[in-house]
């Protein structure tokens, strides 16, 4: 049966959708991980505490569901993304969960004792369920860019070449610290909007305009390595976009520079980097003159940007090799098959314009600022 999206537009289109997930995940999951990250500085009482908390209390479990959707994504439109990716960045995939986990026991059990001592373990609990998978994701989408240490052999068998302390160079590292800086300003916005107006929102005002000044210099910096630090792959020769799932049909060669070969392509891209780096800025501005409203959305068009810039700059790459550059998997060699794709795109245009009006929903009837006053009078509160 011939089907109405031809094989190399519905690849194309599961990128794009891929790439959606991501940003949405970073936009709302993103603020959650902000606000944990920000906790221990931006309150200093225990009340201040439970305000913060509550900011994201009626929201996170909702929001973190998108991660779950991200992975099941890739797992059902890009497999071999998935199995290479979950099985080369295992350690660094359960260093995650493992920080994730401490979010809901965090959230649900901080409050249930008055001991400081227990209050303040859990704070650093969902410090770290803040901080930790965020600074991971970000150094997972250093070695995508630079290249994992994977081969396929002949038989489609994938093998590893490098170890879990190999994943940390000064540039992946420098991907992590950017990505903390994007989230962080991003949940000091949050703040802004959501948060009692008083001592805490002025710290996170604080906080967020060093996030956002951190934000803007390891953006340039990275543009910087990706420009000149000798990373990069390219396709060679004619590659048939709606051929077979086989990583080992496509000719890949190391280029470095090769990132940029899309702006050259197609001018319109430059409109990634610019929104990461004006929408850095106008979160600054935000922050600086109080404008709650404008800072959120500053904060959300950076961080667009810069997702997107990532995916824009490596299309078609999904997850290069730097072991054997003829093993990278790329949007026409690693997908699931055309009526997978097919049927998958179906379930999704009926579900997920559902799935974002309940969340509109949601966070329309739960709207207003987390006060202090409240944490006497609400007994459903953190």
């Amino acid at each position: 049966m011939e089907l109405p999206i031809d094989y190399a537009t519905l690849r194309v289109i599961w990128w794009g959708l891929l790439g959606v997930l991501f940003i949405v995940f970073a936009l709302t999951d993103g603020f959650d991980m902000g606000v944990g990250a920000l906790l221990p500085f931006v309150a200093k009482t225990d009340e201040e505490r439970r305000m913060v908390i509550n900011t994201v209390g009626a929201t996170w479990e909702g929001n973190q569901v998108w991660f779950i959707t991200g992975g099941a994504a890739i797992f059902a439109a890009w497999p071999l993304v998935y199995g290479v990716s979950f099985s080369g960045f295992y350690l660094a995939m359960f260093l995650v969960l493992a920080a994730m986990i401490l979010r809901p026991v965090g959230f649900k059990y901080r409050s249930k004792r008055p001991d400081p001592r227990w209050r303040s373990f859990w704070d650093w609990a969902l410090f770290t369920g803040g901080f930790v998978p965020v600074l991971v994701f970000g150094v997972a989408v250093g070695n995508v860019l630079s290249g994992a240490h994977f081969r396929f052999d002949s038989d489609l068998r994938v093998s590893f070449q490098a170890g879990f302390w190999s994943l940390f160079t000064p540039f992946t590292l420098l991907c992590g610290l950017l990505s903390v800086s994007m989230l962080v300003l991003h949940g000091a916005a949050w703040l802004t909007v959501k948060g009692e107006k008083g001592p805490v929102t002025e710290r996170a005002r604080l906080f967020g305009e060093i996030a956002g000044l951190a934000s803007i210099v390891f953006f340039a910096a990275g543009g910087f390595f990706v420009a000149f630090g000798g990373m990069g792959f390219r396709l060679e020769g004619l590659t048939d976009a709606a051929g077979p799932s086989n990583p080992l049909r496509d000719a890949v060669v190391a280029a470095p520079g090769a990132w940029l070969d899309n702006y050259g392509r197609h001018g319109w891209m430059i409109i990634a980097p610019v929104l990461g780096f004006v929408g850095a800025a106008v979160a600054l501005l935000g922050l600086r003159f109080d404008k709650a409203p404008l800072s959120f959305t500053g904060s959300s068009l950076s961080a667009i940007g810069i997702i997107s810039t990532v995916g824009l700059s490596m299309f078609p790459f999904i997850l290069p090799s730097v072991s054997d550059p003829g093993s990278s998997l790329t949007v026409w060699n690693a997908s699931s098959s055309h009526t997978t794709l097919f049927i998958m795109l179906l379930v999704t245009a009926i579900f997920l314009p559902i799935i974002l009006l309940y969340t509109a929903w949601v966070y329309r009837v739960l709207w207003g600022r987390s006060s202090t006053a409240a944490l006497a009078t609400n007994p459903d509160l953190y």
